[in-house]
């Protein structure tokens, strides 16, 4: 296999108001005559970076960046800051077509400065938010999405995921990088252009700190690592899984939280997506993008859906036992119904299943072979 890929070659630029804008390109580089156009905007100052706190009985930080008050909500397509700026119209997007873009968040939830300096986690202890934010704008149209974009874009994007994993991963300060999308509405979009987010976090996240806890008992159990031994767990009983490739296997998992569930996991232990060499990232591109048609091919409208990379931490005793894999979740339970995490849920995390995992996978499969696009049937 190819261990390291040629990446695709960004070309970098800076907004009005000083943050951080990088191109990238189908097929590779930029096109014959592309010039970097400047942001000729007038842009307030950026706001302070925000406040974290420590939730003394939950164990973890909040951030609280009352900045984000402000940010756009759900702007028709003539005002869309994704979009590309026209004479009518300056985006965030000076450019007037592009690939994929990435641009720093102009209301981030972390950042925009690192340190690498933590402080205390107790009763009553306040830092700064450091970090950094990142939007990922995946096309120009307004009205397309991830997979009507097609495996070409994915592509693009899973080295634009990669550059940016390992580019902000070094940055003083950062323990985790996050790349993820909100789909839909009902999750609580505030822009419908289709783009995703990617963070950098100055804390291992808490769901990261259970799944390395579960992962170094178990490692201490058995001696083996636990992704590895649900993986061959799923491929062994076989009613749930969706599809299984050369390097990777997206399966429901056997103990699904959500109406759909679906675990995209690679066949061998990579810390993140800057590991996967080039032909990996070419499977993934087809195997992602057959996800998202058959999710979508559930229903008549479009699926709404969370999808969030889970990579290693960069400072962790048990980062050796991180297994990169994504996962996607919609509370579609039913056509028109949504699952709400109601009072055993999101008071006490006690999960309820309304749709069984084994149904839950067969439903996906009927839509894959109703698209006619599942390659290697299982």
């Amino acid at each position: 296999m190819d261990q390291n890929p040629s990446p695709t070659e960004p070309a970098r630029s800076k907004l009005a108001d000083g943050r951080e804008l990088i191109y990238f390109f189908d097929d590779g580089h930029a096109p014959a005559g592309f010039v970097v156009p400047a942001d000729a905007r007038e842009l307030p100052q950026r706001p302070p970076t925000a406040q974290l706190r420590y939730d003394a009985l939950a164990g973890d930080w909040v951030s609280f960046a009352a900045h984000r008050q402000a940010r756009t909500h759900l702007p028709s397509a003539s005002k869309c800051p994704l979009c590309p700026t026209r004479a009518d119209m300056a985006s965030e997007i000076p450019a007037d077509t592009y690939d994929v873009v990435v641009f720093e968040n102009r209301f981030p939830s972390f950042g925009p400065e690192q340190h690498e300096v933590h402080g205390s986690a107790e009763l009553g202890a306040v830092r700064p938010a450091h970090g950094r934010c990142e939007v990922i704008a995946f096309g120009p149209g307004h009205t397309d999405s991830l997979a009507s974009l097609g495996e070409r874009r994915i592509r693009t994007v899973i080295d634009a995921w990669a550059q940016r994993t390992a580019e902000l991963g070094a940055l003083d300060g950062i323990e985790q990088v996050f790349a993820f999308e909100n789909r839909g509405a009902e999750i609580g979009v505030t822009l419908h252009h289709p783009h995703g987010q990617i963070y950098a976090y100055p804390y291992t996240t808490p769901k990261t700190e259970n799944h390395l806890a579960r992962a170094a008992e178990h490692k201490a159990r058995t001696g083996k690592n636990l992704m590895s031994q649900i993986l061959d767990f799923e491929v062994a009983d076989g009613r749930r899984i969706i599809e299984r490739g050369k390097h990777f296997t997206t399966f429901v998992p056997f103990a699904s939280h959500m109406p759909i569930e679906v675990h995209l996991v690679p066949h061998r232990q990579l810390a993140d997506l800057s590991e996967l060499c080039g032909e990996e990232r070419d499977e993934l591109a087809g195997m992602y993008h057959r996800l998202l048609r058959t999710v979508d091919g559930l229903y008549d409208s479009p699926t709404p859906y969370i999808a969030g990379w889970f990579q290693a931490p960069r400072n962790h005793p048990h980062r050796d036992e991180a297994w990169l894999h994504l996962q996607l979740t919609s509370p579609r339970r039913a056509e028109s119904k949504l699952k709400y995490l109601a009072g055993s849920e999101a008071a006490m995390g006690a999960f309820i299943g309304d749709v069984t995992p084994e149904a839950a996978a067969a439903g996906l499969r009927d839509s894959a072979a109703r698209l006619q696009i599942l390659t290697d049937a299982t």
